[in-house]
């Protein structure tokens, strides 16, 4: 039975590579028919603890659908799944790695501090005394090297000469994050380890930890960072990082979930060329054997085209509830027009980002005065003057219309166009600008004619200088 892990600390936000190892993992556990994905919070950095920050994973989570089966909130057989909680048992484990020779106190960080810099081949001088108090260390050994297997990069191996010994336990009795996570992994039943290849390093450290307990260490799956760029790492400080950053930037969460997804991962075999993948399949197909070593460059621009395509996805009750939650002049314009489900089905076929829409029909609230070039168009073969003229010679029959849909608006406009020797294109320019004083709108000139109704379209046309 494969038990996964998802262990972050709550020192904010989620970020995005921390979600997509949450994802990972998730697949990885639901893969197997009897499998376990666990959330546990590992606060033992007491002073990067932001408060309010578990519940914010927890939101993550449940709104990318990434359901743990133990964790903090719903207990399970290995509880307390947070660390801070599990404080008492962590002494013991240290203790016996002193007795062991596996592990050291030392008098030199009296404060417990675990940012203390230590160069590897420096080893601390409390190594050879016989003291009962202090951190305790662990006892890296002097010579030799160690290696262990990783599901990505295959044998990886460090001289014990590049390894320093690190803090396991602080005087306050609170265990570092190094330390925590081994004992938990063990404790839980952990199977797969999914994380960052900023711990390939550390990873030696926590085999020589295994080893010295005597205990079966689990299957590491060291992932590439994502990057925003080939030299930067998507950083929190540039404000691209957050899942929720994302979310306020009007990404729907199945897209994001995609996309990092296949940020480091490529599908294989059949699925190859597919782009498209819904949790589900994500769940399906996700293979560690896709995994890249290369590092993966996070583009916005491959984003919001993603982003695009899962809103046509959408039903169309659901784009709206969503949409809405975007735009103040969606809400306010529903009831208000004679055709809002057209303006529905037009914008989620055009939007890319929920936060495009607002400035997108504004024009449908109030017309404001624009700048007559915008009816100059060389495609269209339109000018200023050639626009105000037809408009101007349309208005009477639109006066006729009773048919007022889009479909027939079209035909009958057409009709009038041929009859006329009319360049169709022209006439139709000119009635889109006239309606809404944009070069870009959510729909043709008959389109924008069917939203706004009759009426409001005569009144729009007949005001057009």
């Amino acid at each position: 039975m494969i038990r996964t892990r998802f262990a972050p600390s709550p020192t904010g936000f989620i970020h995005l590579g921390a979600l997509r190892t949450a994802l990972y993992t998730y697949c990885l556990a639901k893969q197997d028919a009897q499998g376990v994905f666990v959330l546990r919070i590992e606060d033992t950095d007491t002073a990067r603890f932001v408060d309010g920050a578990t519940d914010a994973i927890y939101n993550a989570l449940r709104k990318c659908e990434l359901v743990w089966d133990e964790g903090p909130d719903i207990g399970g057989g290995y509880a307390p799944y947070i660390q801070s909680e599990r404080k008492s048992l962590y002494a013991d484990y240290a203790r016996q790695l002193v007795d062991s020779g596996h592990a050291y106190y030392c008098e030199c960080d009296k404060s417990g501090n675990t940012d203390t810099v230590r160069k590897p081949s420096d080893k601390c001088p409390c190594r050879d005394k016989k003291l009962t108090s202090g951190v305790i260390r662990q006892r890296i050994p002097l010579d030799g090297e160690t290696s262990y297997q990783d599901e990505v990069y295959g044998t990886v191996t460090f001289p014990n000469t590049e390894l320093d010994d690190q803090i396991l336990l602080k005087t306050d009795g609170m265990p570092t994050y190094n330390f925590a996570n081994v004992v938990d992994d063990h404790l839980m039943g952990i199977t797969h380890v999914v994380r960052g290849n900023e711990y390939l390093s550390s990873t030696p450290k926590y085999n020589l930890l295994y080893k010295a307990f005597g205990w079966q260490p689990p299957k590491y799956i060291h992932v590439e960072q994502i990057m925003r760029d080939a030299r930067h790492k998507l950083s929190k400080r540039d404000g691209d990082a957050y899942f929720e950053d994302f979310l306020s930037k009007g990404f729907i969460v199945p897209a994001i979930i995609n996309y990092i997804a296949l940020l480091g991962w490529s599908p294989r075999g059949d699925i190859a060329e597919q782009e498209i993948f819904s949790l589900a399949e994500l769940v399906q197909y996700f293979d560690v054997g896709g995994l890249s070593k290369s590092p993966a460059i996070f583009d916005i621009d491959k984003l919001r085209a993603l982003n695009g395509k899962w809103i046509r996805t959408l039903p169309a009750d659901e784009f709206e509830r969503l949409a809405s939650d975007f735009s103040d002049n969606l809400r306010a314009l529903k009831g208000k027009l004679n055709n809002y489900p057209l303006l529905i089905e037009l914008l989620q076929k055009r939007t890319e980002t929920l936060t495009d829409i607002e400035n997108n029909i504004d024009f449908l609230l109030n017309l404001e005065k624009f700048d007559n070039s915008l009816y100059n168009n060389k495609k269209s073969k339109s000018t200023h003057e050639i626009a105000l003229e037809l408009l101007t010679g349309v208005l009477p029959l639109l006066e006729t219309i009773t048919d007022w849909t889009a479909a027939n608006l079209f035909d009958t406009l057409s009709a009038y166009c041929s009859q006329n020797s009319i360049n169709k294109n022209t006439l139709f320019h000119a009635l889109r600008t006239a309606l809404s004083g944009k070069a870009v709108t959510p729909g043709g000139a008959t389109d924008l004619m069917d939203i706004l109704g009759k009426q409001e379209t005569i009144n729009r046309t007949a005001l057009a200088k």
